[in-house]
């Protein structure tokens, strides 16, 4: 196989890019000035890193930090294929500071060049979703609750046992229940909480069972059922209920209720 495709991707947000690889190359010794995270979706690889040699296979994270001297050398013949962000540093360095300070992980380096957790890799394909495919954009709830659980599992850790927090969890819950439409970021939730970003990501969820994004999503999801079932067009209820097209609304609702918005408004009807 000598075949090798590459697409690399300028997100949205400022100082984050994205690089898709399927490919038998080898590369040589490098680089790179900034934060990576990745996952190799088929295929292994072995390669140079700050902790000796490392073998990367189909379902693990790996992880390179700025300045550390790595290469990449296919295991079999099939080559492999990956999905990467490479992150500015100044986006890591923020949120190394803030685990250290709320979570007590102190950290300005990823330790791990490759971790196999599978919470991890959904971690992170859910933010390569929300970054690549959904426009995500630094300060926006989804982006930043789903790099702090992704750090929460690359950084192995477990924070100590947290105060508790019903309460202001519940004030959490009722602003987003106020207005599912609000433009909510987790840091204007957490200062309204009085609880650091990471601390709400991790009592939300686990008061809820779901992340304060995830329930944001469900609140919207539910508004747009009765617009539905009170007979407003598909598309015009998945604008009024703050979603980004009807695609996106048609997709969650499969997902929550398991039939589509169309069979739920011919079915009303």
């Amino acid at each position: 196989m000598t075949g090798k495709h590459f697409k690399v991707i300028r997100c949205i947000s400022d100082g984050v890019e994205a690089v898709e690889a399927e490919t038998d190359r080898a590369f040589g010794r490098h680089m790179h000035e900034h934060f990576g995270i990745g996952l190799i979706s088929r295929g292994a690889q072995q390669s140079a890193s700050g902790r000796g040699r490392v073998e990367a296979m189909a379902g693990d994270v790996i992880t390179v930090n700025p300045g550390e001297v790595h290469d990449g050398i296919p295991i079999g013949d099939g080559g492999r294929r990956w999905h990467m962000l490479y992150f500015d540093p100044k986006w890591i360095s923020a949120t190394f500071e803030e685990m250290a300070e709320n979570a007590g992980i102190p950290a300005h380096e990823f330790a791990f060049p490759v971790i196999r957790d599978t919470r991890a890799a959904d971690s992170f394909r859910a933010l390569y979703l929300a970054m690549v495919d959904n426009g995500g954009t630094p300060g926006s709830l989804e982006v930043d609750e789903t790099l702090l659980c992704l750090f929460d599992h690359l950084l192995e850790r477990k924070s100590p046992a947290s105060r508790s927090c019903s309460g202001r969890i519940t004030h959490a819950q009722a602003m987003i229940d106020d207005d599912p439409l609000a433009s909510l970021s987790l840091s204007m939730l957490a200062k309204e909480t009085e609880l650091s970003r990471f601390q709400l990501v991790r009592a939300f969820a686990r008061q809820t069972g779901l992340t304060p994004h995830a329930y944001l999503l469900q609140r919207r999801i539910q508004l747009a059922r009765r617009l539905i079932a009170a007979g407003t067009p598909l598309a015009e209820a998945a604008a009024a209920s703050g979603f980004a097209d009807q695609s996106h609304m048609t997709r969650l609702f499969v997902r929550s209720f398991g039939f589509s918005p169309g069979t739920y408004a011919k079915q009303g009807r």
